[in-house]
């Protein structure tokens, strides 16, 4: 199994693992629709919803063979969803430490966003872009 396929993978089943070990009780049987727990429950909703989107985009990017060109690729989408995560933390989060800490990974994973896109760019390779979640803040 190529590289690229392991990690997606890897990355799948541990959203599943996390979904699962997180889950709050009865929501697993619940009798609400998706969108009643969107609106009970939006810091949850939000968090998952950026690492939905952070699995959809990895698994979009194709191998090059390249391994530089492939984990940087592969680490945009996941830099992107911290800071998406961070953004969800700072509207819902209470905890003066986690805000700090949603602050600083935003800054901190934007500017290796920029780097990697950077890199990409001088070696005239192309990020797979993203189309931004109308949903969550910027």
């Amino acid at each position: 199994m190529k590289l690229t396929q392991s990690f997606v993978i890897l990355t799948a089943v541990l959203t599943v693992i996390l979904t699962f070990a997180t889950a709050r009780p009865g929501s697993l049987h619940s009798s609400h629709s998706d969108s009643d727990t969107t609106a009970a429950d939006p810091d949850w909703s939000g968090l998952i919803e950026s690492m939905e989107k952070m699995h959809v985009a990895m698994g979009s990017v194709p191998r090059t063979g390249d391994s530089d060109a492939d984990f940087v690729r592969l680490m945009l989408p996941h830099h992107q969803a911290a800071i998406d995560m961070a953004k969800v933390q700072l509207i819902y989060g209470k905890d003066p430490q986690m805000r700090r800490l949603a602050q600083e990974i935003i800054t901190d994973q934007q500017s290796e966003i920029e780097l990697m896109e950077l890199w990409l760019k001088q070696r005239d390779l192309t990020a797979v872009k993203e189309s931004p979640s109308p949903s969550l803040p910027k």
